[in-house]
């Protein structure tokens, strides 16, 4: 306390200026706005950018961006994927930079369809592990969700073994593979089953590597035919 007491006043700070409200500078509202305009990001309605997730609860995400406010948009547009949390980075694009009540309004939908087509053809080139939600079931297979485009699950592609029930997958988000694209229809037909054969060669491999002549190992009598049995080891 006593060094506040060697604290001189503001000779020419206006009081009455303060009290009222008024600007305490020389700089206008005008300039202090431009200056403030000036650190937020340059954004372009239909433009898609990345932001981060800063807040989520049962119905909606808040998206920033870096703009003067914050997008919000239906927790819905991202069921595809349920590990989204606070801090993650999504692609939105900008519907609206304000709208009338001056708010942002963004779409991660529309975003991810924006950029989709390139990326599923991208995955089936590379062949690429990628994630999709599973919309419905339809005939003869399920729609999947993937990059938000409506892809075709087979149901011979859900799995190694026959599925009977189909609507057990509905409302789940699962791993798949991009087995063919046609370009003419933009028509996308992904595989389960795929990853399952793939993960059952590789373990395959690595026990055929292990064998050993004389070694003795317990099996699961498969199948038994005219001309032998199947193990499964």
């Amino acid at each position: 306390m006593e060094n506040l007491k060697n604290i001189a006043p503001i000779e020419d700070f206006n009081w009455e200026a303060y009290e009222s409200g008024d600007s305490l500078t020389n700089v206008s509202k005008e300039d202090l706005e431009k200056a403030y305009d000036s650190t937020l990001n340059k954004v372009n309605d239909r433009e898609v950018v990345d932001g981060t997730v800063i807040a989520m609860n049962k119905r909606e995400v808040v998206v920033n961006i870096g703009y003067k406010s914050d997008g919000i948009i239906p927790l819905s547009e991202f069921r595809y994927n349920p590990d989204l949390k606070i801090g993650d980075t999504v692609e939105v694009y900008i519907e609206n930079q304000e709208d009338k009540k001056g708010q942002l309004i963004l779409s991660h939908k529309k975003a991810r369809a924006t950029r989709s087509w390139d990326r599923v053809n991208a995955a089936l080139e590379n062949e690429e592990i990628i994630k999709g939600y599973v919309k419905c079931r339809t005939k003869g297979g399920m729609i999947v969700d993937v990059f938000g485009i409506e892809a075709f699950l087979p149901g011979s592609q859900i799995d190694v073994k026959p599925i009977r029930d189909y609507d057990v997958f509905v409302g789940k988000t699962m791993e798949f593979k991009v087995v063919k694209i046609n370009q003419e229809f933009k028509n996308v037909v992904v595989s389960h089953k795929a990853l399952i054969e793939a993960e059952l060669e590789q373990q395959k491999k690595e026990i055929i590597g292990k064998l050993e002549k004389g070694q003795v190992l317990e099996g699961t009598v498969k199948n038994i035919t005219s001309y032998g049995v199947f193990i499964d080891l």
